[in-house]
């Protein structure tokens, strides 16, 4: 899973607690990693509390299986995880 946000300044650093809990910090408002249904509906709903949703944007990127997504970086990457690593919910 990929998880991209923007949020409104004040709230940011709510929004980056929560996604650390379950996901990995790749990039200034983006996250990856492996999630369970239970957990990615328990994360959802930390968001839901701190956000206010006609201001704040948060996107989740779902894959089927990790057969058909391949990272790919250029520059410095952050935050690598292993190849093994999948990107289901």
């Amino acid at each position: 899973m990929i998880m991209v946000y923007d949020i409104e300044e004040k709230r940011v650093s709510k929004i980056l607690k929560i996604g650390r809990e379950y996901l990995n910090w790749i990039q200034n408002s983006v996250f990856e990693g492996e999630i369970t249904a239970s957990k990615f509906n328990k994360m959802k709903a930390k968001i839901k509390d701190k956000i206010i949703e006609e201001k704040d944007s948060v996107l989740f990127f779902k894959f089927k299986n990790n057969k058909v997504f391949k990272k790919e970086v250029m520059g410095k990457d952050k935050n690598p995880i292993s190849d093994d690593q999948s990107y289901m919910v």
